[in-house]
């Protein structure tokens, strides 16, 4: 199976990183375009403003966050098996997120929430 990482997109670029994505609504601050050295800016795979605002990176909020916007995936079809398909298309996809903390993050539940998805699907 393809590789499917993480990573802030305030660290630097690598080769090991392969086809990469940022997966924020909003453009990380401080970052230009040309040093996030991105394939795809996927800002519709995000969870919506109001979740977001809802959550606050508040650790305590993780597990229903996550069931929040693991909902808000279920209806995001198109974007969902958009990436996907690049993940199935690509040896190694990056996932980049300009959170601060590695775990209370989003990015961790959608890479995830991706994985379970094509190992239903390569089972369907």
């Amino acid at each position: 199976m393809n590789r499917l990482l993480i990573k802030r997109v305030y660290e630097p670029a690598a080769v090991e990183d392969g086809f990469r994505v940022l997966v924020d609504r909003v453009w990380p601050r401080g970052v230009s375009k040309g040093h996030a050295d991105l394939d795809e800016w996927m800002r519709d795979i995000a969870p919506t403003p109001a979740l977001r605002t809802w959550w606050d990176h508040d650790p305590a909020r993780m597990v229903e966050f996550a069931q929040r916007y693991e909902a808000e995936l279920d209806a995001n079809e198109s974007e969902v098996r958009h990436l996907a398909a690049v993940v199935s298309a690509h040896p190694t996809v990056t996932l980049l997120y300009g959170a601060h903390d590695p775990v209370v993050n989003h990015a961790r539940i959608l890479r995830d929430y991706v994985l379970r998805r094509l190992v239903d699907d390569f089972d369907s």
